[in-house]
């Protein structure tokens, strides 16, 4: 009998289906069995950072089970996941039963009858493939992984009772990747306080000429010299330009005078037609992207969602930077889109794409399905959730091998006789390509206009606007910029927003980030005592030290000593400062019941309103944001914000139960009425419904 070791039960039972239980047992960890203490540092930092290992006590019985399955086999076979975490899985598995002797900083394997596999899909091609061709333990990969958990316990385990001293909450924590993604949100707020707003004017024209046919176009230039400027500013993650006109009200009325007694005739129409590629596969960090921008989901849940998909052999493995998919998958394409859509959106050769991957060892596909089957096909094994993800990977991956999309663009050029300049784009899809795909919305028809029309000034409009600040990060944009800027990896983008919100350290509002008071307190403090180990470029650079260690190129010991001595030195100099960072908010309120100011203050949970009279007056009550507008149902209570079970924000009425208005949107406040209201309930009945008929996965 052959021992099976995988992380999930999900993964076994998948397994299951495609092996003979005669011949294969088949059990999982529940993810880590051995690792660092929970309620001490574990390194030992005068010996070479050695760690100290413990068994989860959570865990006890399924070690146990495995000790005594791995007894009974003639070969335990490792296959846990294909990343630094899932080697670092299975080399703790071995240790436990006997195959592992260390002896830090180098450890060594007697496999005997231990082996491990490797693939990137579940299913039963590769993992019959995988077994024909069983590997060794990666030791490059553990030590990357060891590398990255002990500096990480060491940055926390250090720095964060510094935060405790100085702040007094001693749920704050600081991390060498999450530091510095709340840098990036803080640096942003301050750039954006720091932004000073311009008024300007834009002009547009409605023109229709002698067959009534209407043209829209922007007011661009006089006499060639345009009225469009470009400002380009510097920001902490880089550069962000701006634009504007030179119009203010003045000229605005100006313009419109002359314009009225003024002629128009077509001057230039430039048309261009150009192939539009569909983009590269999934990774990690473009499904998260997508994901947000798409679907509105979380990293975190965008990753939870993912592996399941992947446990149960749906979709390839999910933690990749690689946009490199199989040629078996490439090979089986043509036919599912000849089937689907037609002989006119293939393309004549597969389509293949390339890139620098820093994990190559690693994984070596994009995300993509395993099997050529919709969303559709497979809806009955999956949530709505579920589904949404695997369609949006799904049509990504076949998109790759579709036709381009064929558009043809066309601006049109008007001068009036006082030569004011006017300008107007069209776009037209002469042939969908991979677009099919997205179902896109059909554009108005470029107007049956002709060059040396002369044409008739319907309105004019001046509109006044002001330049904007740079914009606040959303998930997709903050996983953008950690990524462009080489910072974290995969894996690590969902557990790191996820930490800086939990922290309080940020909120989301309105899908974008938004530091609080705590969160700018946490990040310039550390910044201005840690200076050098929050750069960016440092932590990039640690990130390839990293990757080095894992591709054999790098000391594991050396490249956590690089660390650890500036660090330590850093911090005792920091322990000499005295005082306090005050992070309460005084409100333009007193307390009822001593009369002394009330404060904002945060908690585990959460803000709250306590007296500043504490501990003397124990005065608290919970905060309530209001958005300071009426409710537009019941026309008597307040709109509030308010948490789901899952700590998600919407708009409420402060009235509830009496009054059950809600959105999701503060724009939507405005805009309610009782027939939305209707759609929106229904809507919540149907989706409550069929999340209880569905079958959740295990």
């Amino acid at each position: 009998m052959k021992l099976i070791i995988v992380e999930s039960p999900t993964k076994a039972k998948t397994f299951s289906k495609y092996l003979d239980s005669k011949d294969y047992q088949i059990e999982a960890t529940m993810g880590h069995i051995r690792d660092l203490p929970e309620k001490k540092t574990g390194i030992d930092e005068e010996h070479n950072f050695k760690p100290d290992y413990v068994l989860s006590e959570k865990k006890q019985k399924t070690i146990d089970i495995i000790v005594k399955a791995a007894k009974r086999a003639d070969t335990i076979i490792l296959a846990t996941d294909a990343d630094r975490e899932g080697e670092a899985i299975s080399y703790h598995i071995a240790f436990i039963l006997g195959h592992i002797k260390e002896k830090w900083p180098k450890a060594t394997v007697s496999e005997g009858n231990v082996k491990r596999i490797v693939f990137h899909e579940i299913t039963k091609s590769a993992i019959l493939e995988a077994l024909k061709t069983p590997g060794k333990l990666n030791l490059n990969l553990v030590d990357a992984q060891q590398a990255r958990r002990i500096l990480d316990r060491l940055v926390g385990y250090k720095l964060s009772p510094l935060l405790w001293g100085k702040i007094g909450k001693r749920w704050l924590s600081a991390g060498r990747v999450q530091t510095v993604a709340l840098r990036f949100i803080v640096e942003r707020e301050a750039e954006i306080k720091a932004f000073k707003s311009m008024s300007f004017y834009r002009g547009l024209g409605l023109f229709a000429d002698e067959h009534k046919i209407q043209v829209e176009a922007k007011l661009v230039a006089q006499d060639s010299e345009s009225y469009e400027k470009k400002t380009t500013i510097k920001l902490f993650d880089g550069d962000y330009t701006y634009g504007q006109t030179r119009i203010d009200k003045a000229l605005s009325q100006k313009i419109e005078q002359e314009l009225k007694a003024d002629s128009f005739s077509v001057t230039d129409i430039e048309e261009r037609v150009y192939k539009r590629t569909p983009p590269p596969p999934f990774t990690t960090s473009t499904l998260q992207q997508q994901a947000a921008s798409k679907l509105g989901y979380s990293s975190k849940n965008t990753m939870r969602l993912a592996q399941q998909l992947y446990e149960r052999g749906l979709i390839t493995y999910h933690r990749t930077d690689s946009i490199i998919m199989s040629e078996k998958f490439l090979s089986k394409c043509p036919d599912y889109i000849k089937k689907a859509y037609g002989d006119e959106y293939l393309v004549e050769s597969a389509r293949r794409y390339s890139g620098k991957s820093k994990l190559a060892q690693e994984a070596h596909e994009a995300i993509r399905p395993t099997h050529l089957k919709s969303s559709i096909e497979i809806k009955g094994k999956l949530t709505t959730q579920h589904q949404k993800l695997y369609e949006l990977i799904f049509n990504r991956a076949i998109a790759t091998q579709m036709k381009e999309a064929i558009m043809k663009s066309v601006k049109l050029k008007i001068e009036s006789g006082k030569k004011y300049q006017f300008e107007s784009g069209f776009e037209e899809t002469m042939f969908d390509g991979y677009l099919v795909l997205y179902n896109p919305k059909k554009k108005p028809p470029v107007p049956d206009i002709k060059k040396g029309s002369k044409l008739d000034l319907a309105t004019i409009n001046f509109e006044e606007a002001a330049t904007e600040p740079p914009p606040r990060y959303n998930e997709g944009s903050l996983i953008r910029t950690l990524e462009r800027a080489g910072i974290g990896r995969p894996s690590t983008y969902a557990p790191t927003i996820s930490t800086i919100q939990e922290r309080q350290y940020v909120e989301k509002i309105e899908a974008r980030f938004h530091p609080t008071i705590l969160g700018i307190a946490v990040c310039d403090y550390l910044v201005s005592e840690f200076d050098k180990l929050f750069e960016i470029d440092f932590t990039a650079k640690l990130e390839d030290d990293l990757d080095n260690i894992a591709h054999g190129k790098e000391d594991m010991v050396a490249v956590i000593r690089g660390v650890y001595d500036p660090m330590m030195k850093t911090l005792e100099k920091a322990k000499t400062k005295k005082g306090h960072i005050n992070v309460q908010e005084t409100l333009d309120e007193k307390c009822p019941e001593s009369g002394h100011p009330l404060l904002m203050r945060f908690s585990r949970h959460g803000k709250f309103i306590g007296c500043s009279g504490w501990p003397d007056c124990k005065y608290t009550r919970s905060f309530v944001e209001k958005v300071g507008k009426q409710c537009p149902k019941c026309k008597v209570g307040e709109v509030i914000v308010k948490l789901t079970k899952r700590r998600r924000k919407f708009f409420g009425c402060s009235r509830y139960p009496e009054c059950d208005f809600a959105a999701w949107r503060e724009n939507q406040i405005d805009t309610w009425t009782p027939e939305q209201d209707a759609k929106m309930k229904e809507a919540y009945e149907k989706s409550k419904a069929k999340k209880t008929a569905e079958k959740k996965p295990e």
